[in-house]
């Protein structure tokens, strides 16, 4: 790859075999790659790097190590330097304004995974607690291997979630009785009930075959028109939160360009003449 993408805190490789394919992997495997500041603060500087590099068209995220995706906040870390802690001889409007700010910054640094050009597909195993359910939610789909054990665990630590899953989960799963369920509970569930509920799209044995299963779907999408799979997810993503008249406006004016690509005309000659399409970086 032209671009160094190394980080402390992730490791990000392309796999030989799943050409335009990039896979993220959360490398605090020691701590159940438990997040503090420095993580969620390159986490947002590598998805915005990988939306806009050309050599890259789907993304995988992943956990090292055997035991969890992520474990959510490391509590220590935060307990050492809080944010609540700092800045206490302040005036509350003052002290506020401070924590409302620290709040956007790391909101804006989990949004880049939805905020993202390409389609990601987060791999979750074992512990995916709190911030997990952060990150998961901001992509676009996710997977999990049986072990998993899910969690929103904010009311455990004295809050409410406040990094996405209150205004995300609801829509991806579409039944706001099961979000305050598992919201007010802070209850661990599992793989079947994640599948039952429209949580996660697949299920397997082990983390191996959920991170194989998410390479072969990047690769899949990483075949596709660029274009296409940009505009897809664009579309998606604003249809969700307008009205079904707001959404078909919006198509009608993105697709007045993106029609205009030679990706078209590829893609209805190669389905013609039975060959696979190739298309050009974007």
């Amino acid at each position: 790859m032209a671009q160094d993408y190394s980080f402390q805190h992730f490791n990000v490789h392309f796999p030989a075999d799943s050409p335009y394919v990039a896979h993220v992997e959360i490398n605090r495997a020691k701590k159940m790659n438990a997040f503090f500041e420095a993580m969620w603060l390159e986490l947002g500087q590598i998805f915005a790097r990988l939306s806009e590099d050309p050599a890259v068209r789907a993304i995988v995220l992943t956990g090292a190590g055997e035991k969890a995706f992520t474990a959510g906040l490391d509590v220590q870390a935060a307990s050492e330097g809080s944010i609540l802690s700092s800045g206490t001889e302040g005036d509350p409007a003052r002290k506020a304004t401070h924590i409302r700010r620290h709040v956007a910054e790391f909101q804006n640094c989990i949004s880049s995974v939805e905020k993202c050009e390409k389609p990601v597909i987060v791999a979750m195993h074992g512990f995916s607690f709190g911030l997990a359910i952060d990150i998961s939610v901001a992509a676009d789909v996710r997977l999990c291997s049986r072990d998993v054990k899910f969690a929103v665990k904010e009311v455990d630590i004295g809050l409410a979630a406040d990094i996405g899953t209150l205004s995300r989960l609801p829509k991806v799963v579409g039944n706001f009785g099961w979000v305050k369920d598992v919201a007010l509970t802070a209850r661990i569930f599992g793989a079947e009930e994640a599948l039952r509920v429209g949580f996660v799209s697949g299920v397997y044995d082990s983390k191996q075959e959920t991170v194989s299963a998410a390479l072969k779907m990047a690769s899949l999408i990483a075949s596709k028109s660029p274009v296409a799979v940009q505009g897809t997810k664009e579309i998606l993503n604003y249809s969700r939160d307008h009205t079904v008249q707001d959404g078909l406006r919006y198509t009608g004016v993105w697709n007045s360009a993106a029609l205009q690509t030679n990706d078209v005309s590829s893609a209805l000659l190669s389905g013609i003449q039975k060959r696979t399409p190739t298309f050009e970086k974007l």
